[in-house]
């Protein structure tokens, strides 16, 4: 009898056993996590281990400089199968077939030649012929599984009036925090069409050690924060500037902008890169890397600013956006001037980068750039239109300089406090800067722009 029942048991055992499954807790409210206390973020959520996910998973598109291209990249644990997008202009029309390319990566070797992480199988792959403006429908067919049915909005025609209607948000991990920004768009997402997100660096977070980790979780951190933006990412093209966390080889694990080129597809060397969508040009800037005018930045950015201005007719809107802002009222980290002001634990060297005192804001006015968004401080702060410090116009009509915004609340810690002094020095000061119209260091949330025609924009932080 006791064998017999010890058999039965083991039958149940194997029979009950579940297929692995992780999903984002979108649901959840404020009461829901542990820890999170305006400014603190409280603890990441759970890591997804994406070796055991074989269907379609962090879903992402992205714009080229074409209205009528989209990119698209996904991930599975294997490439045993056709890997491919179907695509079209209904749900049930989908006769458009674009191949992927694939690719893997391994980290963290260690002394006998063994690796902590493995990552999924890249796949990236283009759609072409789409009609710009129009809404379009497609479907991954990966590793013998299918996504859903995904709907999204090519750009618009360049130079044409539609209006065009996007996200903007910088510095968000994958916190309780950072999963409520995103499905604070969602809910945007079902109120109205938007065709596209700028994220302005400090995406993942996957170099920033945080105790909530388990070992050797740094590079899964990438594929549970590509997870948590699919449902924003795989509907609309998500574009990137690399921040400090991607970039900084004394900061992101020595990564050095590696695994940030392995999974995003932007234009051009995908640091710093144009694109235009309708109406609004749009340029990406790293601004970990030097911008005078004898780098190879500075120079790209002053021949592609020129290029565009001569086309202003087209492109009434010019939008800069970047991760470190040049206009910052936070006492931490200030306005950036190319040079860190913080000390590095470990002895590596800080870097210095020419050109972002003078010769940046110089480029903007010159070519009547409209808007620059970046992140980096923890914070949401707008600025009157202004130029040299402290030729500042406090009214948004008939706007004679540039527009500063930074939208770096939208998931990691606020900087409420001035570091090193113990939670008792609020990172304002009073009276604020002149340049200085909203800003607000206990808030989380995300920006949008609607850019309503060749004369108005509309900037909305939630």
């Amino acid at each position: 009898f006791t064998m017999l029942l010890v058999l039965v048991l083991s039958a149940v055992v194997c029979s009950s056993r579940a297929e692995y499954s992780y999903s984002i807790p979108y649901e959840k409210t404020l009461s829901d996590y542990d820890g999170i206390s305006s400014p603190d973020a409280g603890d990441e959520i759970d890591q997804m281990d994406v070796q055991q996910i074989s269907k379609p998973n962090q879903i992402r598109l992205s714009f080229t400089d074409d209205p009528t291209e989209m990119a698209i990249t996904w991930t599975t644990n294997d490439v045993n199968h056709l890997n491919e997008v179907r695509y079209g202009l209904g749900e049930s029309n989908l006769n458009n077939t674009a191949t992927s390319i694939s690719h893997q990566y391994q980290w963290d070797e260690d002394d006998d030649g063994n690796y902590a992480y493995t990552s999924g199988f890249i796949h990236e792959a283009l759609m072409v012929n789409l009609v710009p403006g129009a809404i379009h429908f497609y479907q991954i067919y990966s590793n013998g599984k299918t996504s859903d049915v995904i709907r999204f909005i090519a750009a618009p025609k360049k130079g044409s009036e539609t209006p065009v209607n996007i996200f903007h948000i910088a510095d968000a991990g994958t916190f309780g925090t950072s999963v409520m920004v995103t499905a604070d768009m969602m809910k945007r997402m079902n109120q109205q069409d938007f065709h596209g997100l700028v994220h302005c660096g400090d995406m993942s977070y996957a170099d920033k050690y945080n105790g909530s980790r388990g070992d050797f979780a740094t590079q899964k951190v990438w594929d549970t924060w590509g997870q948590m933006v699919e449902p924003v990412a795989s509907k609309m093209a998500y574009m990137t500037s690399p921040g400090n966390h991607e970039i900084d080889v004394y900061e992101s694990t020595r990564e050095n902008g590696t695994i940030y080129q392995k999974r995003f597809i932007m234009p051009g060397n995908e640091k710093y890169y144009s694109f235009a969508v309708g109406m609004v040009q749009f340029v990406s800037v790293n601004s970990d890397e030097s911008v005078d005018k004898e780098s190879t930045q500075g120079v790209w950015l002053e021949d592609t600013l020129r290029e565009i201005n001569e086309n202003r007719d087209k492109f009434p809107w010019l939008v800069v956006f970047q991760h470190r802002p040049i206009y910052n009222s936070n006492a931490n980290h200030g306005n950036w001037s190319g040079q860190n002001t913080y000390d590095i634990a470990d002895g590596w060297p800080e870097a210095d980068y020419d050109g972002w005192y003078t010769a940046f804001e110089n480029l903007l006015v010159k070519y009547d750039v409209d808007l620059l968004l970046a992140g980096h401080v923890h914070q949401y702060e707008r600025s009157w239109p202004v130029k040299g410090r402290d030729n500042v116009q406090h009214s948004y009509n008939d706007v004679t300089a540039p527009v500063h915004i930074s939208c770096g609340h939208a998931g990691k810690d606020l900087y409420k406090w001035t570091w090193d002094t113990n939670n008792t020095v609020n990172t304002y000061s009073e009276p604020k800067p002149a340049f200085v119209a909203s800003r607000t260091n206990t808030e989380w949330g995300h920006c949008e722009l609607e850019f309503l025609d060749k004369n108005t924009v509309r900037h909305t932080m939630y």
